[in-house]
């Protein structure tokens, strides 16, 4: 089943949000959604600073789109028009449409406001959610690439009145620049509510309700919830002190990259504070946060830029915790502020591309792998959560196994229904719309993509037949795909970068030869790309089990470990058959060390090449393989 084009939405405010100021005294009052019933919070805000800073970094999350925007040569055409140059008003007028309609007229929150106005496909608006123990907003950006859930505790607001709930809130570019110019020495009071909140009085002379219709994309909606999904996956966390945030924030803000890899790299040794290592400069960050309590590994992240966004909030920072979970897979950052906590999850692209397929492959559950039992589970879970509020994943577990347990949210999430507190470590209900998303909907971004997963559904179908390490490149991938709709097979190919990235990507199928990549990956590539990372995942499970090590006749390792100087030994052991490839030397030294050693047996050499691997660890190298996140 194929992915939905969009989803049609229809929004009803009882009115814009505003804020009213008044000489001693402001109230910011946010519009809710009317068609989700009594949802709304009112209270005085006790820090005022706080929520000002706070709101207005959530909103530049929302309106980050770092997407190639191409430029506007309306001016330039104008002129050679004048000077009676080919350039035709009809080019003209499309270039504008398109410049406004596909890079930046398209986004939610900007419309005229009148009542049935029909937008054209955008994003969400912010999400509020009313909890016993918070409120919560949350955003996901237009480019597919950052989610953020900021939430407020209830001892933020003096006096609060609430009515527990989920509606969609209008936050403006307008609303945001008033909120930005709020003045936090005078008594400040937050009104966010589609009714009126117990104890509240109604207005005289209510204003007319704004309506607004969306369409949004099947592939954004997509991006929001598997993100939300990752979150439910085991992560390794390390704690990070504010001083640690800053000095990362200012070696991005002073420098620009010209070159890959532009990752931010975790050292995490156990008994240590963790390091950070920016990219290409290799600059060295000592951590000061608490010691790092896990097994060492060294975990390469992307998506590093979008940490900008988070400078204004450096004064309310007390803590910060990233949380690292599976290649390819959003990186979360709890930011602690206090009386509000800020949640950012970034992914390492931008329009979640075909090369992001294998990063979420995981989160999909696979068809007819959920069945009646744990739909069941599910809905004993959501009814659970319902009655008591926010629970843990052994409060959930009902008797289930924790893998179950865990799949069971997770479907939930998909769904729109459930929601993963990365900050408290619980789940919590949220539901999304009014009725939940069918997660086949979601499925697949793209015909092709359903296409693709077709054929993996066919035993031995789709295999990666070469993999080549490139040195500084990143790695080439070949394939054979046999498609037995077409009764034929076909070779696709292409190189994985050091950042993720496909490149370089060919096929042997009649789509690519017509049109190359132009139109988009073929189903071939697509396939190749998600069955080398299931090959992947699954043979590093294997070869932590003796069964699973003697399977293994090619592979290689990388090893680091950080000297008392601060420069970085590099360690890389590789097998191939019968031989046992070493090369070792300081990270960036153009000649590194060599050394090959040729045994009798393909048995021998993957005894020694193990051994060799042990001895790495016990000399405090740490394993860098598979460290991209």
């Amino acid at each position: 089943m194929t992915a939905a084009l969009a989803r049609p939405i229809h929004l009803r405010y009882a009115a814009p949000s505003e804020l009213a100021a008044a000489p001693l005294q402001s109230s910011v009052r946010l519009s809710l959604d009317s068609a989700r019933g009594p949802v709304g919070v009112r209270g005085t805000v006790r820090d005022a600073a706080l929520f000002r800073d706070a709101m207005v970094t959530l909103a530049t999350l929302l309106e980050s789109d770092l997407r190639y925007k191409g430029r506007d040569r309306t001016a330039y055409l104008a002129y050679l028009m004048k000077q009676g140059k080919k350039a035709t008003a009809a080019i003209w007028e499309a270039q504008k449409a398109y410049l406004e309609g596909a890079l930046g007229g398209g986004a939610a929150g900007q419309g005229d406001g009148s009542p049935g106005a029909r937008k054209p496909a955008g994003a969400l608006d912010p999400v509020l959610t009313v909890h016993p123990d918070e409120v919560a907003i949350e955003v996901f950006s237009r480019d597919e690439s950052a989610y953020a859930r900021l939430a407020f505790a209830s001892d933020l607001f003096e006096g609060r009145e609430a009515a527990h709930g989920t509606a969609f809130v209008d936050l403006s570019p307008r609303i945001v620049e008033q909120i930005d110019r709020l003045r936090v020495y005078t008594k400040v009071e937050l009104d966010a509510g589609a009714s009126r909140a117990p104890g509240g009085a109604a207005p005289a002379a209510p204003p007319a309700p704004i309506e607004r219709s969306l369409e949004v994309p099947a592939t954004w909606l997509r991006g929001f919830l598997q993100v939300q999904s990752a979150a439910t996956l085991p992560a390794v966390s390390c704690e990070l002190a504010p001083i640690d945030l800053y000095n990362a924030l200012f070696v991005l803000r002073t420098r620009k990259a010209k070159k890959p890899p532009r990752g931010l790299r975790f050292e995490l040794v156990p008994g240590k504070p963790p390091r950070l290592i920016l990219e290409p400069w290799e600059i060295l960050l000592e951590g000061h946060g608490p010691p790092y309590e896990g097994p060492p590994r060294v975990v390469r992240t992307f998506g590093r830029q979008r940490l900008l966004a988070l400078s204004r909030l450096l004064p309310h920072v007390r803590s910060a915790r990233a949380e690292l979970r599976g290649p390819g897979l959003p990186v979360f950052w709890v930011l602690d502020l206090g009386r509000a906590t800020l949640t950012v999850a970034l992914t390492g692209w931008t329009d979640a591309s075909w090369a992001s397929a294998a990063s979420f492959d995981a989160l999909m559950p696979r068809d007819g792998e959920h069945g009646g039992a744990l739909d069941a589970l599910a809905g004993r879970q959501l009814a659970l959560l319902r009655e008591r509020g926010p629970l843990p994943l052994a409060a959930l577990a009902a008797g289930a196994s924790a893998e179950d347990a865990r799949a069971a949210l997770q479907l939930e999430c998909l769904r729109g229904r459930v929601l993963y507190d990365v900050a408290r470590r619980v789940y919590r209900p949220r539901e999304l719309f009014a009725e939940p998303v069918d997660e086949r909907e979601i499925r697949y971004s793209s015909p092709r993509e359903a296409a693709a997963h077709r054929l993996l559904a066919a035993p031995g179908a789709v295999r990666p037949t070469k993999v080549h390490e490139i040195a500084g490149e990143g790695t080439e991938i070949h394939g054979e795909v046999a498609d037995r709709e077409a009764h034929r097979s076909f070779s696709p190919r292409f190189t994985v970068d050091l950042e993720g990235r496909v490149s370089d990507a060919w096929c042997s199928c009649p789509t690519f030869r017509r049109s190359g990549l132009r139109e988009g990956p073929c189903e071939h590539m697509i396939a190749l790309r998600v069955a080398y990372a299931r090959e992947r995942a699954a043979r590093d499970a294997q070869r932590k089990t003796a069964e699973g090590r003697a399977l293994i006749r090619a592979e290689t390792r990388t090893y680091v470990r950080r000297e008392a100087s601060g420069a970085e030994v590099v360690y890389r052991v590789s097998l191939d058959d019968r031989v046992v490839h070493l090369s070792w030397g300081a990270r960036g030294k153009e000649d590194p060390r060599h050394q090959r050693i040729w045994f009798d047996t393909d048995g021998e050499a993957r005894d020694a090449y193990f051994k060799r691997l042990d001895a790495l660890t016990s000399s405090g190298f740490v394993d860098a393989e598979a460290s991209t996140a």
